[in-house]
């Protein structure tokens, strides 16, 4: 199996996971807390996994640009969802 074949599975994998599993979670936690709720354990369990995916994936972005737009995309949510999180902290 060569190293393109083997990332292009990886990928596909990955894709699928982020469209099917963590984008809708990250949304849903999203709407949350723009609705000013505070994340709870299992939210701060998700991100973390998130983030350590996140940095798990970023030599096959790394190797393969076509991913970039839909790694920054994420990492974009991300930052939203912890910056939201961090102004819900604080209160009003």
């Amino acid at each position: 199996m060569t190293e393109d074949t083997k990332d292009l599975g990886v990928a596909i994998t990955l894709l699928e996971r982020l469209s099917k599993d963590t984008l809708p979670k990250a949304f849903e936690i999203k709407k949350r807390l723009d609705l000013g709720e505070r994340l709870d354990r299992w939210d701060i369990e998700f991100l973390e996994e998130l983030f350590k995916r996140a940095e798990e994936v970023k030599p096959l972005v790394d190797r393969h640009p076509e991913y970039q737009d839909v790694y920054a995309s994420a990492v974009h949510l991300y930052k939203q969802i912890t910056d939201q999180a961090v102004l819900n902290e604080k209160g009003p």
